[in-house]
Formats: structure tokens, sequence, C-alpha cells
């Protein structure tokens, strides 16, 4: 599964990967490693920074976890259009206005109806961490 988001969502794409890996016994990496993130920034454009990431290493079948409060950050937007071209299965967390661009973007989109940042990123958080609750539970691993 592959992570990305801005801001706090990056935060949240950081520390998810990290659980789903520990915990979730899961292939898991977050697109957001900062010389990465400056060369293809500065290089193709901040909104195709992690679109060329996937580019390069996405797969059919793989996972795509994407973030963004507000739904309407290009550069998620275009992480998601690779994957889909790569025919990766997409995950979407999203809020703020019911018709932001990422909310129908997914095999599975979760939709935080309200309009503040730190509440939405709390929602997301909180639901990416029952997902490992669940897999630790399903594991008989559960902590």
């Amino acid at each position: 599964a592959y992570f990305v988001g801005n801001g706090g969502s990056a935060a949240i794409a950081s520390h998810m990967t990290s659980d789903f890996k520990k915990n979730g016994n899961m292939k898991t990496g977050a697109l957001l490693d900062a010389s990465v993130v400056t060369c293809f920034g500065n290089d193709f454009g901040y909104e195709y920074m992690y679109s060329k990431q996937l580019e390069q290493i996405g797969s059919e079948g793989d996972l795509l976890i994407a973030i963004s409060s507000s739904g309407n950050s290009m550069n998620i937007v275009n992480a998601i259009a690779e994957a889909r071209n790569k025919k990766m299965n997409v995950i979407t967390l999203s809020g703020f206005k019911p018709d932001n661009k990422i909310k129908g973007m997914g095999d599975i989109n979760v939709y935080v109806a309200l309009e503040q940042y730190g509440i939405v990123e709390s929602v997301h958080v909180t639901i990416l961490q029952q997902v490992v609750d669940a897999i630790l539970e399903r594991d008989g691993a559960f902590r």
C-alpha cells in the first residue's frame, strides 16, 4: 500500500504507513521522502510529485491510500489518476465540500462532512487506526 497526503495528511500518511507495516504486516510506503518530493516537485511540478512516483513504482493490484482534507489537492488528484491508469486499487479519505474532486475517485471513498482541518484529520486517522485494529483482531494479535 502506498500512502499520499499533504501537510497534516502527510503526517497521517507517514504514521499509518508504520502502523500498517508493523501491526498489519503489510508492505507499505509513504511517498513522502523529502529529496524525492522536492526533486519531483521541482522537475515536474508540485502537482505531479506523487503521480510521477507511482508511474515508476506502482503496479496493477497495488493499493493507494490518498488522504486530502479538502479533497481538491491536485497532486492527490493526479496520484489517484495515475493509480487508476496502473489499475491499482484506491481508497480516498477527504472532507470539506461534498463535491470535492477525490470523493468519488476511489474504490472506497471516506468523506467527512465537516470543514475544520483538525477534526477532518482526526477522523481520518481514527478510521485508519480502526482498520489496523481490525487487522490485529482478525489475526489474533490485538494488543
